[in-house]
């Protein structure tokens, strides 16, 4: 009901909605309007109230609760169902076991604070409260196990996408495998978790924390020279539910067409998007550092490294350090 009552207000343009119409509309008593307008209170919605005028809506919060990501989400399957937790441990953690319990495809954990956020390579994830987006979707797609690292490029895209449509004026640039930069600083980070047996894909968890609107001296001191936030470039504080609902129609989009033709359109859409192409740069394997020019990547997303003799090195799994 509470879901009803906030659109009812958000479609009726700023203008006053009447207790009588309200109660009306919702079939419920004039008390159970109140009721559920003092709730919505209580999460930071604020209400203007008028004697014989009624309630109108004057501020939303910024807040990723079911509501609000659901409002005008223009998508068939990815975000339909949401899994809203105010503080978890890890977004990841919940969504593989809600995925064991047989979550649907496009099922989303969405957290406001996550006390052990964690990255690729075990490292940690910075999540402060109600400041960036802390996710994780879940998919299942009938596709080879070896072709399972091509959805972190495609989400990486569809978060730069998304990113652009809400803050034009920002440059977002791919760090490859898993990374958003802005101008060489880290804004977003992607965490792609399996449970497969054999050569079958039983279903995917791609985590997406991103830096939304964290104040620059608000991340530790360690990572202060390599992280930035979409506020800390801009100065505006974006809506970050608004961000969510264009990464799942960004990600249902590429997701879709890359089941109906493969990873070649995505290729060409990561490699638009990413940062260091023709660059010389650094990059640390298990088998050794090796130091060439990037070239972008292959037919099935491996990075193409051009050594010093001429040697392209096709590069399955590294760490490219931001310099």
């Amino acid at each position: 009901m509470k879901k009803t009552l906030l659109n009812l207000f958000k479609q009726s343009g700023g203008n006053f909605l009447s207790g009588e119409e309200l109660s009306r509309r919702l079939n419920c008593t004039r008390a159970a309007v109140w009721k559920h307008i003092e709730e919505l209170r209580k999460e930071g919605y604020e209400f203007e109230a008028v004697r014989k005028a009624g309630y109108r809506l004057i501020h939303v919060p910024d807040v990723l609760t079911q509501e609000e990501i659901k409002y005008q989400l223009d998508t068939q399957f990815v975000g339909k169902t949401i899994r809203y937790l105010p503080e978890v441990e890890s977004t990841q953690l919940v969504a593989h076991q809600w995925a064991e319990e047989g979550a649907p495809e496009g099922a989303l954990v969405v957290t406001e604070h996550q006390s052990s956020g964690r990255g690729r390579l075990g490292r940690k994830w910075h999540s402060p409260p109600k400041t960036g987006i802390w996710m994780s979707l879940i998919l299942r797609p009938q596709i080879e196990l070896r072709k399972a690292p091509q959805l972190t490029l495609l989400t990486a895209v569809a978060v730069s996408r998304a990113i652009k449509q809400m803050v034009p004026e920002i440059d977002v640039r791919i760090k490859w495998p898993n990374d958003l930069l802005i101008r060489s600083k880290k804004v977003c980070g992607i965490l792609t978790e399996l449970n497969a047996e054999s050569d079958r894909i039983h279903y995917l968890v791609i985590g997406i924390g991103i830096n939304v609107n964290v104040e620059p001296d608000a991340f530790p001191q360690d990572v202060r020279p390599f992280a930035t936030s979409i506020f800390a470039e801009t100065g505006v504080r974006a809506h970050r539910a608004e961000l969510v609902r264009l990464i799942c129609a960004e990600m249902e989009q590429l997701y879709q067409l890359y089941l109906e033709e493969g990873f070649k359109p995505i290729k060409l859409l990561w490699e638009s998007h990413a940062a260091f192409i023709g660059e010389k740069r650094r990059i640390n394997t298990l088998d050794g550092v090796f130091e060439g020019i990037i070239r972008g990547i292959d037919e099935e997303g491996v990075l193409l490294l051009e050594l010093n003799n001429g040697i392209i090195k096709k590069i399955l799994s590294a760490d490219l350090p931001l310099e």
